[in-house]
């Protein structure tokens, strides 16, 4: 399985930003095991983040072109403002996972929307930095039961 795990604004500065909330891992930490994770489940993970919503737009329109088969999202602060992920998203049709390092339904009242969900397959919120490494596992059962039906 191809994955592209897609990263948004400010997900570059994980370690430093707000540790009480996304801990002291770091983005390379993270990529790192998500990588290793892969290795063990037989899947290609790519790791990307821009702070820029058309960069992040492209991504996934190029995941459709070469027929990726997963995309994890962490869409970061345009969870709760991009109309332009949601639409791109809405057309990739492999497996689609929204992923949050933190709750936002336990942050601020902004945060309780988001324009990403009723897009996905599934959203991951509030594991911290291991809930990336989890997903990859994840989506190794999700293929499983795909393939079964």
């Amino acid at each position: 399985m191809n994955i592209y795990v897609i990263n948004g604004p400010n997900i570059n500065l994980l370690g430093t930003r707000e540790p009480e909330i996304y801990g002291s891992e770091t983005l390379g930490d993270i990529e790192k095991k998500c990588i290793e994770q892969g290795l063990k489940d037989n899947h290609s993970v790519k790791f990307m983040q821009s702070n820029y919503e058309g960069e992040i737009v492209e991504w996934i329109q190029h995941a459709i072109k070469e027929k990726i088969d997963a995309i994890v999202i962490n869409a970061a602060a345009y969870t709760h403002t991009s109309i332009a992920i949601h639409d791109a998203l809405k057309s990739f049709s492999g497996f689609k996972i929204e992923l949050h390092i933190s709750n936002p339904h336990l942050r601020e009242s902004f945060r309780h929307v988001s324009y990403i969900s009723p897009v996905v397959d599934a959203v991951v919120a509030g594991l911290g930095p291991s809930g990336y490494s989890h997903v990859i596992q994840l989506l190794t059962e999700l293929k499983k039961q795909y393939n079964e039906a």
